[in-house]
Parts: C-alpha cells; structure tokens; sequence
C-alpha cells in the first residue's frame, strides 16, 4: 500500500489499542495490541509519517534506530542483588533499566502525555548479538526485564533484503505476533504532501512530466544509483537556501541528493530551463492578471513538457496562495476562539494566560509543526496588544472586550482581503489557462490539480469561484476528464 494508506493504518490501530472502558481500561489487552511493523524501500517516509502520526493523534513520540545500539544500550547493564529465598540469602543477576525504556518515561515526564508510540527503525539490520533481544521485544514488549509501559503502541520499521544486504528475516513465530504493513512508493501520495510542504516548484513541475524519475533503485556496475523521496525533499530544501545566497546548484550538487547520474543531469538541465522559464513567461505578473500576447503565442509553438512546466509552476504559485490563506484563517479562527472565552468571563488576562499555557502544552508534548507553531505565536502576539491596549485605555469588564473586538475587526478585514486576492489570483490563473490554451489537456491537468491538492480544496469549498465550477463541471461530463488524463499518462510514461 501506499505511504498515506499505511499512515491511516497506524493511526486507525493506535485509535483501537488505546480505546478505553467505561472504567478507564484499556479494551485490547495489552498482549493482543501487536506490534506494528512497516516495511518498504528507503526513503519513502516511514519515520516522517510517525511524527504526523503522533501529533494528529495527540500522543508522545520516541524514535530509535536500533542499529546504533548495543546489547547493553537495549536490555541494560548487569548488576548484583541480595535475595533471600527459604531463609537463605542468595545473589541475584538483574538489569538496570533499558535505555530506550527508560526514554518513554522520560518523554512522559516531559510532556505530560501517558501515551505514545515506540518507534523502532530498521529494526532488521540489528547485530547477531542484538537480534535474539529484538524478537523479545517485539513478542513480549519488553527489553530484559523492563516492560514497555501501558498505552505505548510499538511501532518499528525495516527495509527488505534486496535494499539492504544486512537485513534479517523474521522467523514465523515473531511474524505471527506482529501486523505487519508493505509499503510502497507513489508518486500521487507524495506530491499531495509535497505541496503541503512547499517543496520547491521547479522539483515538483520536472517530476510532472519524469514521473518514472521520482523514485528509482538500481544496481549497476559502479554500485547501486538511486533516486528517493527524501533526496528529493532535502534537494527541495537546498535549492531554496541557495536562492537566498545567489548560489547555483549544478549537477554535481544536484547529484549529491539524487544519487543517480542520469536522473541528477536531467533534473540539473531542467532546473536551467525552469529559471528561464519564469523569466521568459513572467509568472511573477500571470497571478494579478498581467502577461502579454508575446508570451500566447510562444505557448502555441512549444513543446509538450514546456507547456506542462508552465501549467504547473502556474499551480505551484497558487498553492502558495491556498497556503497563505489557510493560515490566516487558522490564525482568525484560533483567536476568535479564545475572545469568546473573554466576552464570557470578561477577564482578559486569565484569558491571554490560559493561551499561553495551552500553547506551552503543545510544546512540551512537540504536537506542534512549524506553521502551526507560527500561528500561536501570532495569537499569543495579538494578546499582548490587546492587554496593552486595555491597560493604557484603563478599560475592565465589558468595556474592556468592546474595545478588543473592534480591534479583532481589524483581523476579519484582513483575513476578507486575503480571501479576495486569492481568489482573484485564481480567477486570473483560469483567464490565462483559457487565453493560452482553452479546452485542453492542459486545462485538464490545471482542473485536476486544484480537486486534489488539499490546501485549493480548502479554499474552494469556502469560497465559490465560477470559473472553476464552470471548468470542472465540463470536464467531469461525458467522461472526458478521465479519458484525456489517461492519454496524458501515455504521454509521460
């Protein structure tokens, strides 16, 4: 299955481990929550998807990979105790707590939360003297004698044999106490993250048009040569810096992310194209509505994967715009919450207090991702003002959050232009599509896109736009949509 199914799957079974009684007990027994094992190329997101996993949940997360550990570091270090059995006094051998045990206690004092996952990666490549403890671990929970506690879900995650030379095979016994999920790359699952992420537009337009580029793994004679989701997503990451340094990144730099030369020369030549592209066609304008009829007519003489680069740069820099506008309303609609709680008790203060204390929370139990830990922040801001604000105008009670609101007012307003120019910008990507292309394939991919990214089917379904309801609703008939995007699936393979 794909890597958003396999998160699904994870999420789904720590739902019904952690599913508790009347009595607050759990309703699985303990022993019947097996393990979850997911196993899959590398690269493919296995460890990032148990951090989303975690915080959409709502739990603690502790990541290991086992094979940077020892025996010791896993079961604990021997030590000596005096017993006394029948009256007599003997001395025992035990274990002092195990690292990676003691770990889960201390995220739960950290954070506050009692339950979490035990992420365990590649799990298979343990040493000859550490594998025998990690079938203990995945049959009974435990590492030597410390039991993982109650409401920690093991997770762990291994690559098979013909990524890995030194991987290990499960034996029947463990994989009868395990679920274990196969997982596999797909490019349409990564590209819907990926535009959450605002991976870089010129990575994402060339993996439009060399969809067979986006992930590969290969032996050749000089070794093996790859190309993986997180190379990519890491190549994203320095491309963007590099911008900001004035700096260029050629093949070789390239090569160093997408370990495969012909892949890494393909994309670092794309990668020329795609900066004169955004020169040669001016998507800095197209969004508010400014091209020139030079700019149509090289449009009708170009190449098929010049025309689809520029359909999806085109995109990109809408989806920069659903992001924006997202997170304003986020923002508006987490504030707003909190001056309810005001104009119920009137006490700006406890109010403002209790969001910092709930902000710190998410901290201290890392829920938090970059954006949204941006949006707090903002909030928190937007409260300091308004005490300020009460302050210096010496106004309580009632007259106190009269004058707040009118400055939340202020928030709508912004939150309405925001909106407006979003819209407008989309409006203006659609009269360019008509004037450049009309009733095309790539009107088609331009439709397709903005019903699959998550952040444009946000915006739409709150706001209307008539274009897009015009274009989609001719696409979708008579099956027109689904018989031009298999001929463009031709295309591109």
């Amino acid at each position: 299955m794909h890597i958003k199914r396999a998160k699904q799957e994870i999420k789904d079974s720590i739902e019904a481990y952690l599913k508790k009684d009347a009595a607050g007990n759990y309703v699985m027994p303990h022993v019947r929550q097996r393990p979850i094992l997911l196993m899959g190329p590398p690269g493919i997101g296995k460890t990032q998807i148990m951090e989303q996993a975690a915080r959409e949940c709502g739990i603690g997360l502790v990541s290991y990979t086992i094979t940077h550990h020892t025996r010791q570091s896993a079961v604990g270090l021997p030590f000596i105790r005096e017993k006394e059995y029948e009256g007599r006094k003997v001395s025992v051998t035990e274990y002092t707590m195990s690292e990676i045990i003691a770990s889960v206690y201390d995220k739960m004092e950290e954070t506050g939360l009692r339950e979490g996952i035990l992420f365990i990666d590649e799990i298979n490549c343990v040493s000859e003297t550490l594998a025998p403890t990690m079938l203990q671990f995945l049959q009974c929970k435990t590492f030597g004698n410390q039991k993982l506690p109650e409401g920690w879900v093991i997770v762990a995650a291994g690559n098979p044999p013909e990524y890995n030379r030194s991987v290990r095979e499960f034996d029947v016994v463990t994989l009868d106490r395990i679920k274990k999920i196969d997982v596999e790359e797909n490019y349409e699952v990564w590209k819907e993250y990926a535009g959450q992420v605002r991976i870089h537009p010129a990575i994402l337009a060339y993996l439009e048009i060399r969809r067979d580029f986006f992930y590969r793994m290969e032996t050749t004679v000089d070794g093996k040569e790859f190309a993986t989701a997180r190379g990519w997503e890491d190549l994203s990451w320095l491309l963007k810096s590099y911008e900001a340094l004035g700096k260029q990144a050629d093949q070789e730099v390239v090569h160093q992310y997408i370990q495969h030369w012909k892949i890494a020369k393909d994309f670092a030549v794309y990668l020329e194209l795609y900066k004169k592209y955004r020169k040669d066609y001016g998507f800095d304008g197209i969004l508010e509505g400014k091209w020139e009829k030079e700019t149509l007519e090289k449009l009708n003489y170009a190449a098929f994967d010049e025309r689809l680069s520029v359909v999806s740069l085109l995109l990109s820099q809408l989806n920069d715009r659903f992001l924006s506008w997202g997170q304003r309303e986020s923002f508006t609609e987490l504030l707003y919450d909190y001056l309810k709680q005001y104009k119920e008790s009137c006490q700006l203060e406890e109010v403002a207090g209790k969001a910092e204390a709930d902000y710190e929370k998410l901290c201290r139990a890392e829920l938090l991702n970059k954006d949204e830990d941006k949006m707090w922040q903002e909030v928190l801001g937007r409260f300091r003002d308004y005490l300020l604000l009460v302050r210096a105008e010496h106004l309580e009670g009632s007259a106190g959050f009269a004058r707040v609101r009118e400055e939340f007012a202020g928030e709508t307003k912004t939150l309405e232009a925001v909106t407006e120019e979003t819209l407008e910008a989309l409006n203006n990507g659609f009269r360019f599509m008509e004037e450049a292309f009309g009733d095309s394939q790539e009107m088609v991919v331009f439709v397709t896109e903005l019903n699959t990214s998550a952040a444009s089917i946000r915006f739409l379904k709150e706001n209307d736009c008539d274009l897009y309801y015009r274009y989609n609703k001719k696409l979708l008939s008579d099956g027109q949509q689904q018989e031009i995007l298999e001929d463009l699936s031709g295309l591109l393979s």
